[in-house]
């Protein structure tokens, strides 16, 4: 519906040098306002470091600042910083040159992350996205859907997986000469 300033809605013509307003009864928000996390306070750096932290402890319980760092392509400086924040938010624990070790809450969370990060990366497979880009991909995707996407999008990976015809027409339909199913597991390890 289109209505115009300094009119009542029932009129629907113009006067000349009026302008349009245009009524959109979807409540549209910019990105930024739907990127505004009320319900958590991690933010999406906190996460990442959270599930690389939860990756490379998971066969010996810790890890280092230097591992954590040459993981995520960052300087150690930066790695303390946000480690020293997400001790002060109780998710793990971590002393000046020691051992980052996740407690029991850091461990959920990391390991629902990873879940998240591999549920992701699985759908973008089965859509063809190339592996040059694909953890990219992953990476900005992981941090926008809420819980209730990535279950609706593991379903369909299920879906797919217990389908496999499915997967190969939609290979077909892409004009793929290659088939990319099987789908490869994405569950994460487990401790």
């Amino acid at each position: 519906m289109v209505t115009y300033l300094n009119q009542e809605k029932s009129s629907n013509k113009r006067v000349k040098g009026q302008k349009a307003v245009f009524e959109i009864e979807n409540n549209f928000r910019t990105f930024n306002e739907y990127m505004k996390k009320d319900d958590h306070a991690l933010t999406a750096s906190m996460e990442d470091y959270l599930e690389m932290i939860y990756r490379l402890s998971a066969n010996t319980g810790f890890v280092r600042i230097h591992e954590l760092s040459d993981a995520l392509s960052i300087q150690p400086p930066s790695a303390t910083k946000m480690v020293q924040k997400l001790n002060e938010l109780g998710l793990l624990k971590y002393e000046k040159y020691g051992y980052i070790m996740l407690n029991e809450k850091g461990r959920e969370i990391g390991e629902s992350l990873l879940k998240r990060h591999n549920i992701i990366e699985a759908l973008l497979k089965i859509l063809g996205v190339s592996k040059n880009t694909i953890l990219e991909e992953t990476e900005k995707v992981e941090h926008t859907l809420c819980e209730e996407t990535i279950i609706c999008i593991e379903k369909f990976i299920d879906f797919i997986k217990n389908n496999p015809d499915v997967a190969i027409r939609y290979d077909v339909f892409k004009g793929n000469d290659i088939v990319q199913f099987p789908i490869t597991e994405f569950d994460p390890p487990v401790d």
